[in-house]
């Protein structure tokens, strides 16, 4: 039997191979949202799919990585083999998300048995559909967000699907990037295979199995010690979003169990404001464990005493045809409104709202100076919400979001085109006896070739939320400036042409106040 420093030796290693893989996906791909932005997940699960590990990255899409190699291991039983590697997008197929993310995930063998899986998550500029970037607001069903990948072998014995490959490419309007993002993937994947079965050969099957099992008891050891410290319960909340809907959530907390129930909330809507019901998952698991074990990496364990329950055919649980490509808003909402349900039943513990949005933009052209395509994808930051002993934090991205960064604006302004007029923090109102929310930003970009414009955020018009007996936080806006003078207001748009000269101004709301 191995002695506990082995087994903590062993652990180390699976969290290695998650972070170097991570590190590799980086320097590699081929598009800033990747290797400036950080917009990916990294990770290693067991052979069945369960999280063992993961790198940096959006803890959102780290969540995404056991369920897509779930869903591949449901799908093809004992047929995966040596050498294969999968692919997948569809939120039907373990895809989760949207299509523009895309999951790369490999079988690892020992001794010919599937030991474990390496697999990485990361957003691609553009996977087809109606508009350049892959993110219309004007669709009504998946078929127009573009291509779907239904969790299909990339590669088999070791050897690439070169129709897979084909296929890929020809449905992107920027096929070299997706090339090269793709094949960063498998990279990232292959560094982890090779760590892994290093760590197999050092110590053995079963003590990698004993390993893997005691940070699983380790993991749900210390989410029930935080658990036990919440609350017992039911708290209930009910929030209207900007389209005018109210959002119901029930959390159910005992010594064992922390229940999140979804149901009775609005059907899923016929535009892509949807999530699957593992986006709901996701969701809870994150304030799940903001709240019970915030200090140590996620594994499978982390989540054992947490159930989820939602109602089929509703907008946390769509169905297969539904639109997803602003999930995120739709996800990042979600856990807001449980933020705020614990806020209220914890006074004190957690901090106020924030501008709880990734207010994706996307501008997409083609360069002026060179003549190549472009598609910026730029998530924004905004204020965090202020707690009774300090402000909110400033210039933030969403509290989902994780270890990514903005874009420079050197790199922005050379691969782009365009210029970035101003990048600053944005203004907020004086207040007197109140911990002011953190402030939002203020970014504006000028055009100096033809584009088109999608973007999409919330909290346009509810404001963000605060303490009880404070004012409300601030509220996000974009307006398109023309060089006619004409200034238009836009939340969710895509596909609008921008002319040379055209400014897109965008302005974050500020966090949530609380008490002095």
């Amino acid at each position: 039997m191995p002695d506990p420093f082995t087994l903590t030796v062993i652990q180390a290693g699976l969290e290695s191979a998650a972070e170097e893989m991570f590190a590799v996906l980086r320097k590699t791909a081929m598009s800033p949202i990747i290797h400036e932005v950080l917009d990916v997940g990294t990770g290693v699960t067991d052979a069945t799919g369960d999280l063992v590990s993961s790198g940096a990255g959006i803890p959102t899409f780290v969540g995404v990585l056991d369920k897509a190699v779930k869903a591949l291991v449901a799908r093809y039983g004992d047929t995966i083999e040596e050498g294969d590697v999968f692919v997948t997008n569809d939120p039907n197929h373990g895809g989760v998300t949207h299509l523009n993310d895309v999951v790369i995930a490999k079988p690892v063998f020992f001794g010919g048995e599937r030991v474990a899986w390496s697999a990485s998550i990361a957003h691609w500029g553009d996977i087809g559909g109606k508009v350049p970037g892959s993110m219309a607001t004007d669709v009504s069903e998946i078929f127009a967000e573009g291509l779907r990948l239904p969790a299909v072998r990339l590669f088999r014995h070791g050897r690439p699907i070169q129709a897979v490959f084909d296929i890929i490419e020809t449905n992107s309007r920027l096929p070299k990037f997706v090339h090269g993002d793709l094949w960063a993937q498998v990279a990232a994947g292959n560094t982890a295979e090779a760590r892994i079965l290093a760590l197999f050969s050092k110590f053995g099957r079963e003590a990698i199995k004993r390993a893997v099992a005691e940070s699983f008891r380790t993991g749900r050891a210390r989410a029930l010690a935080g658990l036990r410290t919440l609350p017992e319960g039911r708290f209930e909340i009910e929030e209207e979003q900007d389209d005018g809907a109210f959002w119901r959530a029930a959390i159910l907390i005992s010594g064992e169990r922390f229940t999140v129930d979804l149901r009775g909330n609005p059907p899923e809507l016929s535009a892509p404001y949807n999530t699957s019901r593992d986006g709901a998952v996701v969701s809870s698991q994150m304030i799940f464990k903001a709240l019970c074990d915030p200090g140590r990496f996620a594994n499978a364990g982390s989540f054992a005493p947490l159930e989820v329950i939602t109602e089929e055919g509703t907008v946390f649980h769509a169905g297969p045809t539904a639109p997803q490509g602003y999930y995120f808003e739709t996800r990042i909402r979600l856990f807001d409104l449980l933020w705020q349900c614990m806020a209220r039943a914890i006074p004190g513990r957690l901090p106020s709202g924030s501008f709880s949005s990734i207010f994706g933009t996307v501008i997409a052209g083609r360069h002026p100076d060179t003549g190549r395509l472009y598609t910026m994808v730029e998530p924004q930051m905004g204020g965090w919400g202020a707690t009774g002993e300090r402000g909110g934090m400033d210039a933030m991205f969403s509290t989902s979001h994780g270890d990514t960064f903005n874009c420079p604006v050197e790199v922005a302004e050379a691969r782009y085109g365009l210029t970035v007029v101003r990048k600053a923090l944005g203004e907020r109102p004086r207040l007197d006896g109140v911990h002011a929310g953190g402030r939002g930003v203020t970014v504006e970009y000028e055009l100096r070739g033809s584009a088109q414009l999608s973007v999409g955020y919330t909290r346009a018009r509810i404001p963000v939320w605060s303490a009880q007996g404070t004012p409300p936080g601030g509220r996000n806006s974009m307006h398109v400036l023309r060089t006619s003078g004409k200034r238009e207001h836009h939340s969710f748009v895509s596909g609008a042409a921008l002319d040379p000269g055209d400014r897109v101004l965008i302005e974050t709301a500020s966090g949530g106040n609380a008490p002095a």
